[in-house]
């Protein structure tokens, strides 16, 4: 069940007030069930919809309109399922590598880092309604990775001096293999018939 309320207030405390959020969230205890369904779900909405409405009925162009509802369901369906790949993808690759920087993190606790990390890039998904303004997720991505980096020690208990280590090297594992599942979900959608532009 999704609670409104309590998923607002944590997203402003992300927002806002990033260093107190971590505080919090490093202290509690998720069901990773729940959380993927209470949290990761709804914010994924957001980036899966608008795609949809952005790419399938309002289209993109300065002197003709190219949209298509093929053309919208494929980014939408891509934007939902590399989300939730992105996820799995990143907090698996943070979690084998803390043994690396001699700290322990159980997968639960990485998936929880990762997904209150990618708060900003789900919120801003909703400029993909008007696919020309889907270039302004950049400024959310970058928000988004200052918060991570925050949320490193808090989450993962590593050490201050090695802390920015375990962030660079997981940041480029994360953005190699999610560049490559970007690709391999595309190739299936448009095996599937749904087609891009």
């Amino acid at each position: 069940m999704i609670n409104i309320e309590y998923l607002i207030d944590r997203i402003k405390l992300i927002l806002i007030q990033p260093k107190l959020a971590w505080e919090t969230i490093g202290k509690e205890q998720i069901n990773r069930k729940d959380f993927l369904l209470s949290y990761v779900l709804p914010l994924v909405l957001i980036p899966s919809i608008a795609s949809f409405i952005g790419y399938g009925l309002i289209g993109m162009g300065s002197y003709f309109k190219v949209a298509s509802l093929s053309w919208g369901l494929h980014q939408a369906i891509l934007a939902f399922v590399g989300a939730f790949t992105g996820v799995f993808v990143s907090a698996f690759c943070i979690h084998k590598l803390a043994a690396t920087f001699n700290t322990e993190l159980s997968f639960t606790n990485a998936i929880k880092l990762v997904a209150y990390s990618y708060t900003p890039i789900w919120l801003a998904g909703v400029f993909y309604i008007l696919p020309s303004l889907s270039i302004l997720g950049l400024i959310a991505g970058i928000y988004s990775l200052y918060i991570l980096y925050i949320g490193f020690v808090p989450i993962t208990k590593v050490s201050e001096e090695k802390k920015t280590s375990y962030f660079i090297l997981s940041l480029i594992l994360v953005i190699g293999v999610s560049i490559l599942a970007t690709f391999l979900i595309g190739v299936v959608l448009l095996s599937a018939g749904l087609a891009t532009y």
